[in-house]
């Protein structure tokens, strides 16, 4: 029974995701491409936009932002963000890395679910790199809704695991 009940989550995960076809996975890159160099400009947009995301990292939180832009922690951590991204957007639109993907993601979701980061704020996260994301780059029509495809797929699995439910 327990098996069946596994099998039912498995087809219910894979019915909620919908992997991007290479096409638009190639649309939502060029956009990226655009902008993932930006790494501290991109933080510190999220960070004046809601300073609650702010305040979640110690090593910021409480600290004025135009002060923390130049220091080299925002820096490496505004690169791993950027990284994160850009490593999981280099292995969309193939699916057989959807596992891959999944995993690393998963293992984010945790990470985020032990330092109380609630879907709110990765909600707010989203809104504010979209909108730097549009701003800065190609990204309309089709490579948007392709975007917004990515990150459904993305913060499904996230937030899965905010709930303490990992996606398999």
């Amino acid at each position: 029974m327990k098996f069946l009940i596994v099998l039912a989550l498995i087809a219910a995960v894979s019915a909620d995701l919908k992997p991007l076809s290479k096409e638009q996975a190639d649309e939502v890159r060029h956009a990226w491409d655009k902008v993932k160099h930006n790494e501290v400009e991109i933080l510190h947009e999220i960070f004046k936009a809601h300073p609650d995301i702010q305040n979640k990292f110690p090593q910021f939180a409480g600290k004025d932002l135009e002060q923390i832009k130049s220091n080299s922690d925002f820096s490496t951590h505004a690169t791993r963000i950027v990284s994160f991204i850009t490593e999981n957007l280099s292995l969309a639109g193939n699916p057989d890395l959807l596992p891959a993907i999944k995993t690393r993601v998963n293992e984010m979701g945790q990470n985020h679910r032990n330092r109380g980061v609630t879907k709110e704020q990765f909600n707010e996260f989203r809104s504010t790199l979209t909108d730097y994301v549009k701003h800065h780059s190609s990204l309309d029509g089709d490579a948007e809704h392709a975007w917004n495809q990515a990150f459904d797929n993305v913060f499904f699995i996230i937030f899965s695991n905010l709930d303490g439910h990992p996606v398999v």
